[in-house]
């Protein structure tokens, strides 16, 4: 006979919980004007050294270095175009560290989102972590959106 084990909630404490609210949304604001100036020593600003980083097409990075040239590269040679990134979800499992659901949404010239089905749009889970009273993105996944494949749940 298994034994059911009641299943914890880690996101109780309200003001860890502020805390890793307000990492998030200092990193993100970084991400925005890194991408928005296509400048990638201000979008990895707050990378860990030993970062791992899960690309939207599968790759895995792992190390600032190298993420780092990879986005020098694609900001210089790639740029993404108008975005804008929308914190969706920050849980705080323990005091210094969050984990955010995070999507970034394709703009037109309006500001207003373009069709996921027509540009590239993703939802990306960071992990970020304060060390000696900074914050740091340790690891990051992003995935692609695919309007009708994917299923909303809150």
């Amino acid at each position: 006979m298994t034994q059911q084990t009641a299943r914890p909630t880690f996101d109780t404490d309200p003001a860890a919980a502020a805390d890793a609210r307000a990492a998030v949304d200092s990193i993100v604001a970084e991400l925005q004007a890194g991408l928005d100036r296509s400048d990638a020593d201000t979008y990895n600003r707050h990378f860990a050294a030993d970062v791992i980083w899960g690309s939207p097409y599968g790759a895995l990075v792992s190390g600032y270095d190298r993420l780092h040239a990879i986005h020098q590269r694609l900001h210089r040679d790639a740029p993404v175009g108008r975005s804008r990134y929308v914190i969706e979800r920050v849980l705080s499992p323990a005091h210094g560290v969050a984990v955010a659901q995070v999507r970034r949404e394709a703009l037109g010239d309006d500001d207003r989102p373009l069709d996921p089905a027509q540009s590239f749009h993703e939802m990306a889970t960071y992990v970020i972590v304060r060390r000696d009273g900074d914050w740091w993105l340790v690891a990051g996944q992003n995935t692609p959106v695919q309007p009708g494949k994917g299923v909303t749940v809150d």
